[in-house]
């Protein structure tokens, strides 16, 4: 089976497209890297660990281009719109985390962690 059978078979076993599969699996992989490695979003390492995943992906579709001029000229702009799209969210993620980190917390500007109600939701 190859790289992009098996796209195509999980495409279709999850009923998604092939973008929004690219997306969730840089998500995954900088989640995963976070959580293994115990570092924070706001490190480089889980973010890396994404560019690899989608570096890896684009790496292995192109193998599939022909020698031919015209189809390696379509594959670059595939390629680039690839990569964009599925580094989007988690350079967000990597940016809020570092720069933003209370956007993702449950403190107040004022650095106050928010009030609890009685099961531990935030008033």
């Amino acid at each position: 089976m190859t790289w992009n059978d098996m796209k195509v078979w999980v495409v279709q076993a999850l009923e998604l497209d092939k973008d929004a599969l690219h997306i969730y699996a840089a998500i995954l992989a900088q989640l995963l890297t976070a959580i293994v490695t115990r570092r924070s979003l706001a490190n480089i390492l889980p973010w890396l660990a994404a560019v690899a995943i989608t570096l890896t992906n684009e790496y292995f579709d192109y193998q599939r281009v022909q020698d031919a001029d015209a189809s390696v000229v379509r594959y670059q702009a595939a390629a680039w719109h690839d990569m964009w799209n599925t580094m989007l969210l988690p350079t967000l993620l990597f940016l809020l985390a570092r720069y933003w980190p209370r956007l993702l917390s449950h403190q107040l500007a004022s650095g106050q962690p928010k009030a609890r109600g009685k099961h531990g939701e935030p008033d």
